[in-house]
């Protein structure tokens, strides 16, 4: 199946023939989940559901920045998805707002800390 044109008119081509598309003839179709419920009211209702502990990541870059607290590495905004959150204790639900349990270690000193 594939379209051709310019703004004005498109074109499928649809079971041998070119067909011309309508286009604002029927209201945009709305995606729902079960309950009748849009998408995004879905999503929204899952994201309060995360338990507190969840949004911890984010909340120790903010506090301790994008650098590894082992080898002094410095990430950017393209390069944190290697910085990794550590809980110091191993537990992953102490979550203290002042971001004591934690540090930030790039992948390679994350895995050398689990690796001991």
């Amino acid at each position: 199946m594939g379209t051709r044109g310019n703004s004005q008119e498109s074109y499928q081509f649809e079971d041998g023939a070119m067909k011309k598309i309508e286009y604002g003839r029927y209201p945009k179709a709305r995606k729902t989940v079960g309950g009748g419920q849009s998408v995004d009211e879905w999503i929204k209702e899952v994201d309060k559901s995360k338990p507190a502990h969840h949004d911890y990541r984010d909340r120790s870059l903010k506090i301790h920045g994008l650098i590894c607290a082992r080898c002094g590495r410095e990430f950017d905004h393209a390069s944190r998805h290697l910085l990794t959150v550590h809980h110091k204790d191993g537990n992953h639900l102490n979550n203290p707002p002042d971001g004591s349990n934690w540090e930030n270690l790039c992948v390679y000193c994350h895995e050398e800390e689990h690796v001991r």
